[in-house]
């Protein structure tokens, strides 16, 4: 459907047995934090499964607008079969015809189903920076006329909303031609207007409820997991060989719906992916990597509904970016946005939305703070975090690096400095530097301010209240950082009170972190409970940061131990297996996941740092360090097809879990996909 690019990555999925215990789904994004997801196979089994999930402005957030299209198809003898879902559909399984086929063409997902010599193709598409999705049919081969029905079905609430939560809005369906709109009584929420092309085209008023669908995820997760939907009626299309018909569903204005056919449409998006590949390195433009960078497109995003700033950076000539952290149900969070940075964007050719990003947040600094979250449907951040600040000097470091935007560095010093004051001197949750040693402390009752922030009611699942080893490693490198950035831009005696901190810091960090008992370092020092020497993946940072704070003679014995006791096919384990809390598998309800989830719960984007250490302590070992990447490549499988999940099991076989799409672990492998690269070949393939 639509000329395929000779430069587009194809993915054939050719196991289509469907597990409800670990599905495959798909995932296509808008570029504003809208999407469109679901299982392979069409069962509905998430909250936020559907087809269209559009990202509207404040306070209206994500808001599911279509859940679902059933699709029955009547056969020229007048048998009557239907592709799914079933839930939808309320039939026997003996009248579904299952999916024959599924691959992504470009990273857009395609399926044929076939029933005795007739077969049908349905793929999907959601045009860049609209809340539109399009779907389109083609009848690819049978004698005579075939006719294809199509039942939207609607739950409009907030993508993240229960799908138990009432369904006694009133709808209203209206029509004028060949342009539906379906308006509901919730206030404020656009219209679904509906457009088809297609040959014979009619619509059959046929309203009624669809109750008792299970969503299974839903169930296994602890959550609300039985919801109805609203059919307001049915499409219809008679088609031959070689036709198609296409559905339009959006929220946009009918002159965006109608601007370009669907056939247009998909050849714009496949030509904007074309683009995307070939901005990247050449290393990146054929393969695995390939499908990498059209991932890394669906995280990157022009976030909605915060007018005051996209206009605040229009007037100096930026725009406004921001990164979804994960899909389905994350927003943009600071410090997934600064680590995922140079993945998404310098790895790939992206600099100018780099630099949109960086001033975006720094537009953001509070008290010397970036946020940590911008909640579902909100203009303010929250800034509940520690580190997520000196994760943005680490994305600057990198942004400059690859582009020595000294203008852009100009722009951001005095915010730079003003960060760095109020670390000194002690800022928000209890964020601030200890004089006795200059080792930073951070902790507030009720919060989690590192990356390992589970969280269930008042239970703060890993306390890290103290000096932790990766925010002293991240404090020494945003440090050393500044003290070049004002050395360079004002001069020595600029940089000398920066330069002074720095050598403290490394000199306590190294006398205080060493346990020498286990050869590794401890994770936190005077905690709550005085030192914590649990094993974890934290203490890589002390050597794979630019700056590294550990002492050069300790490095090996570090990533020998976290290799030995943490290091899987997919990532870092969380915690070591001697320790009394490690957890084998992150499942069940919020309780029980969010115990597990930093308590030896493997995490994809820690791959990043250990091979950055890895390679610094055994340097030149590219095809080493690129061993541990492979992994990566079976897992593009599972989960959400051509993309890395958030999480896996502790153990074999490593099961994913979590987000099945998340922006650091796709950022992570990604870079480190460039940088384990051999010079001779530039285009080799794990």
């Amino acid at each position: 459907m639509g000329e395929e690019s000779p430069v587009l990555p194809v993915r054939k999925l050719n196991d289509l047995t469907f597990d409800p215990e670990h599905p495959v789904e798909w995932l296509v994004t808008n570029g504003l934090g809208g999407y469109a997801s679901g299982t392979v196979q069409g069962a509905i089994l998430r909250r936020y499964h559907g087809l269209l999930v559009a990202a509207l402005p404040s306070p209206l957030g994500r808001t599911m607008m279509l859940s679902a299209v059933s699709e029955r198809l009547r056969l020229p003898d007048r048998t009557v079969l239907f592709i799914g879902p079933e839930t939808l559909a309320g039939i026997t399984p003996q009248q579904l015809i299952p999916v024959s086929s599924f691959h992504l063409d470009g990273g857009l997902p395609v399926w044929s189903f076939e029933s005795g010599e007739y077969q049908i193709e349905r793929c999907l598409f959601m045009p860049y920076r609209q809340n539109t999705v399009v779907l389109t049919y083609r009848m690819l081969s049978g004698e005579g006329t075939l006719r294809l029905g199509l039942r939207p079905a609607l739950h409009f609430r907030p993508h993240d909303a229960p799908v138990s939560r009432s369904t006694t809005q009133k709808y209203a369906l209206t029509a004028v031609e060949d342009q539906f709109e379906i308006a509901c009584d919730t206030p404020n929420l656009p219209k679904l207007r509906v457009l088809t092309y297609g040959p014979s085209r009619a619509f059959t008023v046929d309203s009624r409820e669809s109750s008792g669908i299970l969503y299974h995820t839903e169930r296994d997760r602890g959550y609300a997991s039985e919801g109805s939907l609203y059919l307001p009626g049915y499409f219809r299309f008679d088609l031959r060989t070689g036709e198609e018909a296409s559905l339009i569903a959006s929220t946009e204005e009918w002159e965006v719906i109608r601007a370009l056919s669907p056939a247009d449409g998909l050849q714009s998006e496949m030509q904007r992916r074309s683009v995307l590949l070939l901005s990247a390195p050449p290393q990146l433009q054929q393969g695995p990597a390939a499908e990498l960078v059209l991932a890394a497109d669906e995280f990157i995003i022009k976030p909605v509904g915060r007018v005051e700033d996209a206009v605040r950076a229009q007037a100096t000539g930026d725009e406004i970016r921001s990164v979804i952290a994960g899909y389905h149900w994350f927003t943009d969070w600071g410090r997934d946005t600064m680590i995922s940075l140079e993945g998404l964007t310098l790895t790939t050719g992206r600099q100018i939305e780099a630099r949109w990003i960086l001033r975006t947040f720094a537009h953001y600094v509070r008290d010397g703070i970036i946020p940590n979250m911008f909640p579902e449907g909100q203009t303010e951040g929250l800034y509940h975090t520690a580190d997520a600040t000196l994760w943005f000097f680490h994305a600057l470091d990198r942004y400059l690096a690859k582009t020595d935007d000294r203008t852009t560095l100009r722009l951001l010093l005095p915010k730079l400095v003003e960060i760095f004051e109020h670390h000194c001197r002690g800022t928000r949750f209890g964020i601030g530097v200890d004089p006795a040693d200059g080792l930073l402390r951070q902790g507030a009752e009720g919060y989690q301010l590192t990356w390992m922030d589970a969280k269930v009611g008042d239970w703060v699942v890993t306390p890290r209240r103290g000096k932790a080893v990766e925010i002293n490693a991240l404090w020494y490198n945003a440090l050393r950082v500044l003290e070049r950035w004002l050395s360079e831009e004002r001069g020595e005696a600029a940089a000398q009170q920066v330069r002074e901190h720095a050598e403290q810091t490394r000199e306590s960090f190294n006398r205080r972190f060493w346990y020498a008992e286990g050869g590794y370092l401890y994770d936190v020092v005077d905690g709550e409970t005085g030192d914590d020497n649990a094993c974890r993946p934290n203490q890589i940072l002390t050597i794979s940061l630019p700056n590294p704070v550990l002492d050069e003679s300790r490095w090996r014995a570090v990533v020998d131990v976290v290799k030995e006791r943490l290091l899987t096919p997919v990532g870092l384990r969380s915690l070591s297996r001697e320790h009394p809390e490690y957890k084998q598998k992150y499942y069940g309800d919020l309780r029980a996941r969010d115990a597990a989830y930093h308590q030896g719960t493997v995490w994809g984007w820690l791959i990043g740092p250990f091979i950055d250490a890895w390679l610094k302590v055994h340097p030149g070992d590219n095809a080493g360090a690129k061993e541990f990447l492979s992994g990566f490549i079976p897992h593009l499988d599972q989960a959400c097809i051509g993309s890395i999940s958030e999480v896996f099991d502790a153990e074999e076989p490593y099961a994913p879990r979590g987000c099945v799409a998340q922006a650091w672990s796709v950022a992570e492998v990604l870079r480190c996909w460039i940088k384990t690269c051999s010079a001779d070949g530039p285009r080799e393939h794990i």
